[in-house]
């Protein structure tokens, strides 16, 4: 059993078989689309909403203070090593399961329907974190017209336990009470929609939401120098070494996304130069104005002061920053554009981590893993509408009843595992096919795979310990899964 779990799918087939007219995507895609696609699945929720108890930290772990400006550049490379070795493999097998494929053609079956598998959290459990901070920031921006939409139409069951009241105030049938999160199903919904109508359609929707929200953030900086005061970056590391850690491990998931550039790769006209120059360019555009966002927002608000707010409020830190300046002329409306600007960023996440999962699914379909109906594309759209649908209801009911820190260091823990096996691919394959043509080369082999394998298990350690028992049983029921169904199906194994 072990050679056939752990046999090697050809790189020269796996190339062929996206070739195949019965499962080809539309190719579509410039490099500037694929570099806006890389910003709108990297700024999103976590810059709008994880900063706060990156910075204030939690029950669980120190907070990094002004120190989070650190926390920033610490994520920022460990990233960018995992980033190159993404790019040169993005640019030498140009197909739509990202590290599940390159995990493949590397590692052998197993270790690839582990990787897809855990990329589950990465897109679809991600996308349950962004759905929620959505709802926040949509409930915040309508308040300001003075619509205010209630606690049980907009909070998840066990948070909505913390809440004194909420359960008795809403409705009940027999005698339970009805408490869900309506408007993250709600955004999970028009999003899927978007998405099976056509990738173009979704680019050109996602290059109008990065836009705006880079203006927002812009404005946010803009606006805020003006009510910074140096003192408020004193002590600059109230927690020492362990608060920048544990900051960076939080502030990992506004990293997010850059790889999700590489799930469109069979709907890109020029694989080999546009994945690479998406991929990197769009994680230096994000460092920068993360770094930035930082500066200004403990500018603001003095640790001191930060650590005493509720969690609730941290998880809106930008209006909460402006809120706390107490601008006076025009004050209500900062927080209002900063407001509209969060709900837009989180659309654009949304936009892209849900039309990353589906081609996932549609990658391991074509592999047997997953039912063959996973594969079906769109007779007239020419997306992979079935595993679209499927995404997106299964993102929607799960953020109705979840709350938003759970599913953030989960999705954290598995994308840093995701980014580790195509550290390790990358030296596989270069012992292996040497001569193997690459339109991109990760520079200073074996350095930076394994600065990129080492930094990210140090980010590992500092998320906490409870997020490790539930991804260790999340990979356990991938395996039953897989010697269920993946394994008797596999076309791989199959194959003569």
């Amino acid at each position: 059993m072990l050679p056939q779990i752990f046999r090697r799918k050809n790189l020269d087939a796996i190339l062929h078989e996206g070739e195949n007219p019965e499962f080809q995507l539309k190719r579509v895609l410039g490099s500037f689309d694929v570099v806006l696609l890389g910003i709108g699945a990297i700024i999103g929720a976590g810059i709008f909403a994880t900063i706060g108890t990156a910075a204030a930290g939690d029950m669980a772990r120190p907070g990094a203070g002004p120190a989070l400006i650190l926390s920033f550049c610490i994520t920022a490379v460990a990233c960018g090593f995992a980033a190159l070795c993404y790019a040169e493999f993005a640019a030498m097998v140009p197909i739509s399961g990202s590290a599940y494929t390159y995990s493949y053609g590397t590692l052998g079956e197993l270790v690839a329907w582990i990787i897809g598998w855990d990329l589950i959290i990465e897109y679809a459990v991600g996308n349950v974190a962004v759905a929620i901070s959505w709802a926040n920031y949509f409930k915040t921006f309508v308040a300001g017209f003075g619509v205010f939409i209630p606690d049980w139409l907009s909070t998840d069951y066990r948070t909505a336990a913390r809440i004194p009241g909420l359960f008795e105030s809403a409705p009940h049938i027999l005698g339970v009470p009805i408490v869900f999160n309506l408007f993250a199903v709600g955004i999970v919904a028009l999003i899927t929609i978007l998405l099976v109508v056509g990738i173009r359609e979704s680019s050109r929707t996602n290059a109008v939401m990065v836009v705006i929200k880079l203006i927002v953030l812009a404005f946010f900086v803009v606006v805020g120098m003006k009510y910074v005061k140096p003192e408020n970056w004193t002590p600059f590391s109230p927690n020492g070494w362990a608060g920048i850690q544990a900051g960076a491990a939080i502030v990992f998931f506004a990293y997010i996304g850059f790889d999700a550039v590489s799930t469109v790769a069979e709907e890109v006209r020029n694989p080999k130069r546009d994945l690479p120059v998406g991929i990197i360019g769009s994680l230096v555009i994000c460092t920068f104005v993360y770094i930035l966002v930082a500066a200004v927002f403990t500018g603001i608000i003095p640790y001191h002061a930060l650590v005493r707010m509720l969690a609730t409020q941290q998880a809106e830190p930008l209006t909460l920053a402006l809120q706390y300046a107490n601008i006076e002329r025009w004050g209500d409306i900062f927080i209002g554009v900063v407001a509209l600007g969060a709900v837009i960023a989180n659309t654009a996440v949304l936009l892209v981590f849900q039309l990353g999962q589906p081609r996932i699914f549609f990658s391991m379909a074509r592999d047997g893993l997953l039912p063959r109906s996973f594969a079906k594309v769109h007779p007239r759209y020419r997306t992979p509408h079935v595993t679209t649908i499927l995404t997106g209801v299964a993102v929607g009911v799960t953020s109705m009843f979840t709350s938003i820190d759970e599913m953030v260091d989960l999705t954290n823990i598995g994308t840093l595992f995701a980014f580790i096996l195509v550290c390790v691919g990358v030296l596989v394959l270069r012992r292996r096919e040497p001569d193997r043509p690459r339109a991109f080369r990760t520079p200073w082999v074996p350095w930076v795979p394994l600065l990129g394998i080492a930094s990210c298990l140090y980010l590992m350690t500092g998320l906490p310990w409870v997020t490790w028992v539930r991804f260790g049983g999340w990979l356990v029921a991938g395996l039953i899964v897989y010697f269920i169904y993946g394994f008797r199906h596999s076309r791989l194994r199959q194959a003569p």
